[in-house]
């Protein structure tokens, strides 16, 4: 379950800059999975992009019910908005993309604690940030805003206003040296399971390392 003692509201005084600690403490696992979707190669064609959304579905599948979770809503008041899940969807809809079916439903932001939560939406939100750049890319192949790349499109507050609510939010909540510790141990999951997605719809080769699923810690 989510722990409710460190829920309950974001800390007073002192504020951590939560997302420089997770990013220096995920480098190496994200370097790895930017090197893994590179060298997929998947804006070269239509075809390829088909397969990253596949990747964007299964993993955007899995954390949707960290949006819907009203701890997590009482911490970042904006939450629901961010999900792009349906974006995708779309995307897939617009390209004729047939999407796997799953036999197991998504896992529910119970079945994880909060410190692990923030870790999967910091790595999440983080993707949206840097999506300008896939966003580009997706331009040149015809795609736009409104057809087959909604979820890489920005709001319409920007990115970079939107990762500043997002970093204030995830800064100001209260955790003690331990669940800082399982935050980033969330985050790194999280970009290992993304990176086997990709192994399995993109690259079409197994992972080199452990099939990983949401929510992945206990």
């Amino acid at each position: 379950m989510i722990d409710q003692e460190t829920s309950a509201a974001p800390a007073r005084g002192k504020v951590s800059d939560r997302a420089a600690v997770l990013r220096a403490a995920t480098q190496s696992t994200h370097e790895k999975l930017d090197t893994s979707i590179m060298a997929a190669r998947p804006f070269d064609s239509i075809s390829n992009y088909s397969k990253f959304l596949k990747v964007q579905h299964a993993f955007h599948r899995d954390v949707s019910p960290l949006y819907d979770a009203q701890v997590l809503q009482n911490l970042i008041p904006d939450l629901p908005n961010r999900a792009r899940l349906a974006a995708v969807v779309q995307d897939a809809t617009d390209l004729g993309i047939t999407l796997p079916d799953y036999v197991t439903a998504p896992a529910t932001a119970e079945d994880t604690g909060l410190p692990e939560a923030l870790g999967w939406l910091y790595v999440v939100e983080g993707s949206n940030l840097g999506a300008a750049f896939l966003f580009r890319a997706a331009l040149k192949l015809g795609l736009s805003a409104t057809h087959g790349a909604r979820h890489l499109a920005e709001a319409p507050e920007g990115r970079a206003k939107q990762w500043r609510d997002f970093r204030a939010a995830l800064d100001a909540v209260q955790l003690t040296e331990a669940e800082q510790a399982r935050a980033i141990t969330g985050a790194n999951v999280a970009f290992e399971c993304v990176r086997s997605l990709v192994a399995e719809h993109l690259a079409g080769r197994p992972s080199d390392s452990e099939t990983v699923t949401f929510p992945g810690v206990s």
